[in-house]
């Protein structure tokens, strides 16, 4: 008998532009439905979710069980009060540019849905595996959290999940570093002080999730399978020649963040190379058989549809969801019967 494949989900990070990963899974969700299988959730048909930033908001709810669909319509009514207050220029040489306050109340309480108390949910009531990257300023380096799913991950399952949330998407001149208390299921009182964006280091965080497979699940390459959703990508190069390459040009300039944009890229980029080596081979001669199943989806956001992180226009996030939408009718059948328990009868 062969062995079950070992499924794993993974969303990059983009601030607002989550609404294409959302979206795209709600179109996922609801061809399932309406083709009467039973397991139609995300959670359902995935061994390990991993996100990072707005991915992580979306990966640790989709784990805990919110249907895509909810996720999607609030990040789509909810932008203007997320990112509508955005600080004058002047103010941001010296704060973020937007307050948390909104963005907390907003996850925190869409995600205590799950639990009929009225409760907050930890990791530990995820009901499928998650690995989530964020950044710890206060040990200077990268940190990965992660629900129960091996004998030694004892940090982080007690850590409530609008926390984790929030920690992975304090991205850097947006929000400031995340901070708060939670209490363990021991009953001490922890600190999770200084937390930021885990874009700064897996923006595309689907590396991290097959060598978790490999290592925490003891997998085979072989035996995975890979979705990687991203959230639209501003293909970032600038070829012309000039003198005035200061804080002006990568901060300022047009009021556009270049610099962040040019490591999201990169490091996104550097994830695709080494994902497509392994999957490959070298200059692809394995292209014909592969060692995995990998499937990205994305798409590129160009002059016709620019959309930054902290976007607030209801027509461009409307605009982006269509491409999504159109994204999944194109992959719809061969997503369907990679990535889910759906097994189409082929005459």
């Amino acid at each position: 008998m062969s062995e079950k494949p070992f499924k794993i989900l993974s969303i990059d990070g983009g601030g607002i532009r989550g609404v294409f990963p959302a979206m795209f899974l709600a179109n996922y969700e609801a061809e399932l439905k309406a083709k009467g299988v039973e397991n139609w959730q995300v959670y359902q048909n995935f061994d390990l979710i991993t996100g990072t930033s707005t991915g992580g908001i979306l990966a640790i709810a989709l784990a805990l069980g919110i249907p895509a669909q909810e996720l999607y319509e609030l990040y789509l009514n909810e932008a203007k009060n997320i990112f509508g207050s955005k600080k004058g220029l002047l103010k941001q040489f010296k704060y973020a540019s937007h307050e948390r306050d909104v963005l907390e109340k907003l996850i925190r309480n869409k995600l205590k849905e799950v639990n009929a108390e009225g409760k907050d949910p930890i990791l530990k009531d995820c009901k499928t595996n998650i690995c989530i990257p964020i950044f710890d300023l206060l040990h200077g380096k990268p940190s990965v959290l992660k629900n129960d799913y091996h004998p030694r991950f004892t940090r982080d399952y007690h850590i409530p999940a609008y926390q984790a949330a929030l920690a992975t998407s304090a991205a850097p001149t947006y929000f400031t570093p995340y901070e708060a208390k939670y209490t363990d299921l021991n009953g001490i009182d922890k600190t999770f002080k200084n937390k930021v964006d885990g874009g700064v280091f897996a923006n595309n965080p689907a590396l991290l999730g097959i060598i978790e497979a490999q290592e925490a699940f003891k997998q085979n390459l072989s035996n995975l399978k890979v979705l990687s959703l991203g959230t639209g990508h501003q293909k970032f190069s600038d070829g012309e020649k000039r003198r005035k390459w200061g804080i002006h040009y990568w901060m300022l300039k047009n009021n556009k963040r270049r610099i962040i944009d040019l490591f999201m890229q990169g490091q996104s980029q550097l994830a695709e190379n080494l994902i497509s080596l392994m999957q490959n081979g070298i200059d692809k001669e394995r292209e014909e058989n592969p060692s995995f199943i990998y499937e990205r989806i994305t798409t590129e956001l160009d002059s016709t549809l620019n959309v930054e992180m902290d976007e607030t226009d209801i027509h461009k996030l409307e605009a982006l969801a269509e491409r999504a939408s159109f994204e999944f009718s194109n992959h719809s059948n061969k997503i369907l019967e990679v990535f889910s328990e759906y097994k189409p009868s082929h005459s």
